[in-house]
């Protein structure tokens, strides 16, 4: 886990925690990091404004404001059998992982009876997998630059079956005539570039930030096409 998913994790465990909290001990072995990294971890979240404080005293730890806490957020089972079929359907695709592991947050927060309906819907809902899921660690690595905005090592197979090894500023995952497509600033090359993410071989991530290239550099997207956001 990065640091970054460690702080949101972090605040939603104390979220949950309500009044009664949690000590340094206890945070330390959920999240499997030693106690001084959970200290430097919740002065960085003060630092950034979100209301944690110390509670002294035998039984203390940090609690989280009340006014902080959101109200928990209820999905009837049919909703969660819809989440839980586009799940399924990005088995081995980007964010897949991260899907998985939202749709685990929310039948951890639902009651035992919608949980069970949940459970009996999605037993009717059968996908077939045909397609072989890529490298996980690949996957990771693409993801991760797109999301912390890294520049990016790829080694490549392009469709005459030559290999190459590019630099990417990565702008954005698209979806198009049934492939996944990386689609970034090839350093090598000095231009946009679309790869076929089932043709990447493997790629690893570097400590240089990406350059900041808009969407619009990519050119106009298809008449069907959308963003997820606009779903």
């Amino acid at each position: 886990m990065s640091r970054t998913d460690r702080l949101y994790a972090l605040r939603e465990e104390l979220r949950r925690a309500g009044p009664a909290g949690r000590t340094a001990e206890r945070l330390a072995e959920v999240f499997e990091v030693s106690v001084r990294t959970i200290k430097r971890d919740i002065s960085a979240l003060q630092h950034s404004g979100f209301p944690v404080w110390a509670r002294p005293g035998p039984g203390g730890g940090y609690v989280v404001d009340a006014a902080a806490t959101l109200p928990p957020v209820n999905f009837t089972d049919a909703e969660v059998s819809g989440l839980a079929a586009a799940v399924a359907a990005h088995r081995g695709q980007p964010f897949d992982s991260h899907a998985r592991a939202a749709l685990v947050k929310v039948l951890g927060v639902m009651d035992t009876r919608a949980r069970e309906h949940a459970t009996a819907l999605n037993e009717r809902v059968w996908i077939d997998h045909t397609d072989a899921p890529g490298d996980a660690r690949t996957r990771r690595a693409i993801e991760q630059a797109l999301h912390e905005q890294r520049v990016l090592v790829v080694h490549y197979r392009d469709r005459h079956g030559t290999h190459t090894t590019r630099h990417l500023d990565p702008v954005l995952l698209a979806r198009t005539q049934g492939h996944w497509y990386l689609v970034g600033h090839c350093r090598t090359r000095q231009g946009i570039r679309w790869f076929r993410l089932d043709r990447v071989c493997a790629a690893h991530l570097t400590t240089q930030p990406a350059a900041r290239i808009p969407v619009e550099a990519v050119g106009a997207p298809p008449t069907t096409a959308e963003t997820i956001a606009e779903l």
